[in-house]
């Protein structure tokens, strides 16, 4: 009924785009604090991007400024990740989130909305 779907995950060359989305189901986005994170193996969940639901003020981690890029679609209940220049190290298994509990990202936990993952794969 209600959950996040995510799509546009895949296998991309150094250098290379890719964009993923992430749906919102049975539920509309309005409010909430929208958020992209990434785990690689044997690591730590890392917090990638982020839209506040404060102002729309959006965040990024230090590794991706300049080249990962959040948006959203409220007309589709939306919200995207554009990857450009990719790297070896940006291959992760991506999620999205939200939360309707607060303003930053750092706030989404195991309580909040999550989708399903999508695999980046940055290889030559």
């Amino acid at each position: 009924q209600e959950q996040l779907v995510e799509s546009g995950g895949g296998l991309v060359q150094p250098g290379g785009s890719l964009r993923l989305s992430c749906a919102a189901s049975g539920f509309t986005l309005n409010y909430f604090t929208l958020g992209w994170f990434r785990q690689a193996p044997g690591k730590e969940r890392e917090g990638v991007a982020c839209i506040s639901s404060s102002m729309g003020t959006t965040t990024y981690a230090d590794s991706v400024k300049g080249r990962f890029f959040i948006s959203r679609d409220k007309a589709k209940n939306t919200f995207d990740l554009q990857m450009n220049s990719l790297d070896f190290e940006d291959t992760a298994v991506y999620y999205c989130a939200v939360t309707n509990r607060g303003y930053y990202c750092s706030g989404i936990d195991e309580n909040d909305y999550w989708g399903q993952g999508a695999q980046v794969t940055v290889s030559s």
